[in-house]
């Protein structure tokens, strides 16, 4: 099943997808620490936490997402040649 089309983007359907992941848990991660900052300014330790928990739960996806995607990079990069 063909989600973006990779004859209209040139790139596999599970590299957009990996793509987009990353993109998406790297932004979760820059938004978490804004809320961090506010947590911290109100002075809610609790807050402050969850805030860092989530954050860390975001650059472990975004770091498993960057492991995925390189290795397919590196196996097309071996096809092509």
């Amino acid at each position: 099943m063909s989600h973006h089309g990779e004859h209209m983007t040139g790139t596999s359907d599970e590299q957009y997808d990996l793509v987009s992941v990353l993109y998406h848990a790297l932004e979760g991660a820059a938004t978490c620490e804004v809320y961090i900052q506010d947590a911290e300014e109100a002075g809610d330790s609790e807050l402050t936490q969850f805030f860092q928990e989530l954050q860390e739960e975001e650059n472990r996806r975004a770091e498993r997402a960057k492991a995925l995607l390189a290795a397919r990079l590196t196996q097309s990069t071996a096809a092509a040649r």
